[in-house]
């Protein structure tokens, strides 16, 4: 059971890293409100393990697992994408729409742990040995997922993206 202080610490940590949790979620979902339910989901695991989570050595990195690994659970149940052309227009991402609805519909076209991986890798810019412990995978499934999504991604956007295999 959670106590009033642990209460006000997840409210505390939940207020502080909610939106760096549903940036991520959206990335990953690449749809508003399956971003929204995800992070919702992963806050109530969080909050439901809080006590095991304000004890380990970095509760953030602890909360992305919990995500991407809530994340890829999901479409392993599913199976089912659900790519969509609307992105919140919020002028973080730059002014090129179209560029960011190609993307956004590249990434939809890769399978749930690949689109993980590119995300894990490439936004958030973790390491190979980061993401495999992150995913509960090898290091080599993720040197070879990650090459065969940005083949793909390279292939659905024409674009020269050979600076981001070089990671």
């Amino acid at each position: 059971m959670i106590v009033s202080a642990d209460l006000e610490e997840f409210s505390e940590f939940a207020a502080a890293r909610g939106t760096q949790l549903f940036r991520m979620a959206y990335l990953l979902a690449g749809d508003r409100h399956a971003a929204e339910d995800l992070t919702q989901t992963t806050l109530g695991k969080l909050y439901a393990s809080w006590s095991k989570v304000s004890r380990a050595d970095n509760p953030v990195a602890y909360s992305r697992t919990v995500m991407v690994r809530t994340y890829v659970d999901s479409q392993r149940r599913t199976r089912l994408e659900r790519p969509t052309s609307e992105v919140p227009d919020s002028g973080r991402y730059g002014e090129d729409t179209a560029l960011r609805l190609t993307l956004f519909d590249a990434l939809a076209e890769l399978s749930g742990r690949d689109r993980a991986i590119v995300v894990l890798r490439y936004w958030e810019d973790h390491s190979v040995e980061d993401t495999a412990t992150i995913l509960g995978v090898s290091s080599g499934t993720v040197r070879t997922r990650s090459q065969r999504a940005l083949l793909k991604l390279r292939e659905r956007l024409g674009t020269d993206l050979s600076e981001l295999s070089g990671r």
